[in-house]
């Protein structure tokens, strides 16, 4: 397959389609909603001789409104692990891409698996010299990447098919529970071993059933229908 055909299915594929509104998005990952905003809009910031503005580093298939796609998710996610207690340089980010996709010669790295390997060094090596992090930074940002990599199924072509995301702003769990495929109740999250929506279970909470019921309900566990609450729940 030819670049030209590649990217065309690329454009095509389910995946790359508009699917979730910057609110979704951010409650899905447990980002604040202005920081999504931010990455897929830019911002703008003070120059000498006016305002400048930082381009985004999202691009959504849909811009007004600004409707991302599950992909896009996959790179907010990516991103969501490079905070420090500066928060994501937008510039310092931008930066370290372009150095990385060219040197290494990968398109959209922060879907890719390879993240995971050494594009995954030369990308964090990059950023962290930009923002001056320390060394001791450094580590703790490698091991939040592959924290969130590792919530990351891929395709056999390398390309994202499922994100696991986590359950609270805090909770780094290893369970996987709870999923997002677009293939599945059009890429709502849901509970992966019944299928059936986060949002669903947590509706019928709302209702006055219990734990219990659900749980015979789906065939789930008692503490899959509370990981379903809390992911609904969750600030």
């Amino acid at each position: 397959m030819t670049t030209k055909s590649r990217r065309s299915a690329q454009d095509t594929d389910l995946r790359n389609q508009p699917a979730y509104t910057l609110a979704e998005a951010a409650r899905y990952l447990k980002l604040p909603p202005a920081t999504l905003r931010t990455w897929v809009a830019g911002r703008p910031y003070p120059k000498a001789e006016g305002v400048g503005r930082f381009q985004p580093l999202i691009h959504p298939p849909a811009r007004q409104p600004a409707i991302l796609s599950f992909w896009n998710l996959i790179e907010a996610h990516v991103l969501r692990s490079l905070r420090t207690d500066h928060g994501v340089s937008i510039k310092a980010v931008r930066q370290a891409l372009a150095y990385s996709e060219k040197s290494l010669r990968i398109d959209r790295l922060l879907l890719r698996k390879e993240l995971r390997t050494n594009a995954g060094k030369v990308f964090l090596d990059r950023y962290g010299e930009l923002i001056e992090l320390s060394a001791s930074g450094q580590l703790a940002m490698r091991q939040l990447l592959e924290e969130h990599l590792k919530r990351v199924e891929w395709d056999e072509w390398q390309f994202p098919i499922r994100l696991y995301p986590f359950l609270s702003v805090e909770a780094h769990a290893a369970e996987k529970a709870i999923a997002i495929d677009p293939k599945i109740a059009f890429g709502r999250p849901v509970m992966i071993r019944a299928g059936v929506s986060t949002a669903t279970i947590a509706e019928r909470i709302d209702a006055n059933e219990s734990v219990e019921e659900l749980a015979a309900d789906y065939g789930l566990s008692a503490s899959e229908i509370e990981q379903a609450v809390l992911f609904e729940r969750a600030a």
